[in-house]
């Protein structure tokens, strides 16, 4: 497939970048996202999550999605990334070129919006089971909390240089933004089975206690994803309803960031 690929190329005009591994295939992306043209993904199991995780990392990007001869191009081709995306029959390997110009193109006329909207609801649609009652969420909320806290030390010795209100401009902005990143994937993946929730958690609320971030400034955050949410699936015509279920993710990090600063103060002898 790749030698395939590589003859429809002309050298002095293009560079393709080839993998084999999606770990090393989602790094490049993420290191390279603003230098590629387009993406040209193999139609394999694997394809499903890897096209998944980027959208949950909103890279989006024009994508031509080569099918094997037997399958070819169709109407019934499961949406696996994005609805500009362009599956591509192996036997016309000739015309990959002109594919990609359209793949561009339609990506192009598909709108931030269009690409926020679909991002939402994949995610709303993947992280809402049904059969999970609200009792079963907060007994889960529960046990989290007691496997996090129990093993919490006692943090006192902070420095006030990294107190978010000492930072410079600059650095203000930064911790912001990884503060906000941290917190949507935690929004991301709170109703999913992903192993290392916990550990985002831990990340979020250690950045936040040494940045000495207060309560009510995580409930902004927290309000302000859930606004982009719930405008997004307003414009599509959903129920938002789904997103009052993410007031418990709001109670456990508030009550994991609580313990922290509780812990901070240092006991009397």
């Amino acid at each position: 497939m790749v030698e395939s690929v590589d003859l429809v190329f002309d050298n002095d005009r293009y560079t393709v970048t080839h993998f084999q591994a999606s770990n090393e295939f989602l790094e490049f992306i993420e290191k390279h996202y603003l230098e590629i043209d387009c993406l040209i993904l193999q139609n394999e199991p694997i394809l499903s999550s890897i096209a998944h995780r980027l959208c949950l990392e909103g890279r989006f990007l024009p994508a031509v999605i080569l099918q094997p001869t037997d399958r070819g191009a169709n109407n019934s081709n499961p949406l696996l990334y994005h609805k500009a995306a362009i599956y591509f029959s192996v036997a016309q390997l000739d015309r990959l070129i002109p594919t990609i110009d359209k793949a561009i193109a339609q990506f192009l006329s598909l709108s931030p919006t269009e690409r926020f909207i679909q991002r939402t609801s994949d995610f709303l649609e993947s992280t809402k089971d049904p059969s999970q009652s609200l009792m079963d969420r907060q007994r889960r909320l529960s046990e989290k909390l007691k496997e996090r806290l129990g093993y919490l030390g006692v943090y006192y010795k902070r420095n006030p240089q990294f107190y978010l209100r000492n930072q410079n401009p600059s650095e203000r902005e930064q911790s912001i933004a990884q503060l906000k990143s941290s917190y949507r994937e935690i929004i991301l993946n709170y109703f999913s089975d992903t192993s290392d929730l916990n550990q985002k958690i831990d990340e979020f609320v250690n950045l936040s206690f040494f940045a000495d971030i207060s309560v009510t400034y995580v409930v902004e955050i927290h309000m302000e994803l859930i606004d982009e949410f719930s405008k997004q699936l307003k414009l599509e015509g959903r129920n938002e309803e789904i997103l009052l279920d993410y007031r418990l993710t709001l109670i456990d990090i508030i009550a994991h960031l609580c313990e922290m600063y509780r812990r901070s103060i240092p006991r009397e002898p």
